[in-house]
């Protein structure tokens, strides 16, 4: 039966108001599909997907039209072409960008991303897990735990998903042996003791036949476990930073009159009322919560994750990339934080170069000062470099152009991760999370007013040296 079957059916039953009520009251769960090459994510994603009647009519007759040109399943309906979109994708049988993917059961509503397994494309796997609150990690069972499943597995740690589910895939090729299962188990469990994950269970399961990914396997008698989709039915969502402090990026100052001042942003964490005393940072000049504004008419109280209009009961200057925090609040500021970098190029990080940063919504220039250790993902030891190369991790020190504010990744993922971008491509070159906001540094004196000089001379006729500004610094 397709979704279209199952949809009319379901709204003749309820009706349209309460059907949409029903799909509006589920809960949603984020989650992403990884683990090394060719072990099966996408056909994962297509097997979950079928066996849930979440396939339209046209979707399916367009499947099984693709899959007699490109399907690499033999036999059986190829369903990795469901999520396999690109051209490049399907002609060489491997995932190269994310696919997401949005389905619903009865009990929830997913949206699920497919990310590339080859190392190569780890830059990929990493935008994918940032959203994300449950990680599948896919295991191919005829070959065990691989690098890039501990590359992933470390990744989707580092960017804080506390709950992985195991899928030991193509289990039919080794005949669903017990042994084969508990072996890769055992291998997996001794590589997580060095990770902070706090759930992780573990599935034999064929995506390509649909053992233990809907139903329950009669081939697998020692699984006593439910399958896959009830053990994500049944996962909670990762809590918002509704325990934080908290935060509001201010990401525009509107002003579409003389009478009226706002600023917009989401808030990130914790939650604002009308009358609360209030400070910007970095600049730490206060006000009070005049309106809450939004689209539906003004609040009294707003929450994590409502974009808002504020508006102050005094002018104060606030900027994009400002944060409105309460006014008793103990963050800080500072121009230098140790984070954990994951390097996306393929040109080497240079220490000492200038990079621009956005870190929430504010933007400004950083150098990398010092890479303080590198992790090998095999082994999570610590090693010593002078650069990062693609797909390499470390700890570093960073210094900034300015004092922002900066929380833990593990306070608060929002104002606690950033991007690095090259200053000359514009493209993104890496992506951080920062570990501990360190004691700002004081810079009074540190240039004569002949080397000022000299570096506003090299900046204007010589740009392509990207050279900073150090009469900021």
């Amino acid at each position: 039966m397709s979704k279209t079957n199952d949809t009319i059916n379901e709204v003749k039953e309820l009706g349209v108001e309460a059907y949409l009520a029903r799909q509006q009251d589920k809960s949603l769960l984020r989650l992403l599909t990884c683990g090394s090459v060719d072990d099966g994510k996408s056909t994962l994603i297509g097997r979950l997907l079928h066996d849930s009647h979440q396939i339209y009519e046209d979707q399916l007759a367009a499947l099984h039209k693709d899959n007699e040109k490109v399907g690499n399943a033999g036999a059986e309906l190829d369903l990795a072409l469901l999520v396999d979109g690109l051209q490049a994708e399907r002609e060489q049988g491997i995932t190269i960008d994310v696919a997401y993917r949005y389905f619903s059961t009865a009990k929830r509503k997913f949206i699920i991303a497919d990310t590339p397994g080859h190392e190569q494309y780890t830059r990929n796997m990493v935008t994918g897990a940032s959203n994300s609150d449950l990680a599948i990690i896919l295991v191919d069972a005829r070959y065990g735990v691989q690098v890039q499943t501990k590359r992933h597995s470390f990744i989707c740690d580092s960017l804080g998903i506390k709950q992985f589910v195991v899928a030991i895939n193509k289990m039919d090729i080794v005949n669903f042996d017990e042994a084969v299962f508990e072996r890769i188990k055992a291998e997996y469990l001794k590589f997580a003791e060095q990770l902070n994950v706090k759930s992780i269970k573990f599935v034999p399961m064929s995506a390509l036949k649909g053992d233990n990914v809907v139903t329950r396997s009669a081939h697998t008698p020692y699984y006593t476990d439910l399958p896959l989709l009830a053990l994500l039915e049944e996962s909670p969502a990762t809590l918002a930073n509704v325990v934080s402090e908290p935060r509001l990026p201010v990401q525009y100052v509107i002003r579409p009159n003389l009478d009226f001042r706002g600023f917009q942003g989401t808030i990130t964490s914790g939650e604002f009322n009308v009358g609360d005393a209030i400070k910007v940072l970095p600049s730490g000049k206060q006000s009070t919560i005049k309106e809450i504004v939004t689209f539906d008419g003004n609040l009294t109280r707003a929450e994590v994750g409502q974009a808002v209009t504020l508006t102050l009961s005094s002018e104060i200057d606030i900027s994009r990339g400002d944060v409105i925090v309460p006014a008793n609040s103990a963050a800080t500021v500072s121009n230098r934080i140790q984070a954990k970098l994951v390097w996306m190029h393929e040109a080497p990080l240079v220490l000492g170069k200038s990079y621009n940063i956005k870190l929430s919504s504010k933007k400004t220039t950083a150098v990398v000062k010092q890479i303080e250790h590198t992790i090998d993902v095999n082994t999570l030891q610590q090693g010593h470099a002078d650069s990062l190369q693609l797909n390499e991790i470390a700890i570093v020190m960073l210094e900034l152009t300015g004092n922002v504010l900066a929380d833990e990744y593990k306070v608060n993922q929002e104002t606690g991760s950033f991007i690095l971008i090259d200053r000359l491509s514009n493209l993104t070159v890496a992506a951080g999370m920062i570990e501990h906001v360190l004691a700002p540094e004081t810079r009074n004196d540190r240039f004569s007013e002949q080397e000022i000089e000299l570096n506003a001379f090299i900046r204007k006729h010589y740009p392509h040296w990207q050279a900073i500004d150090i009469a900021k610094l």
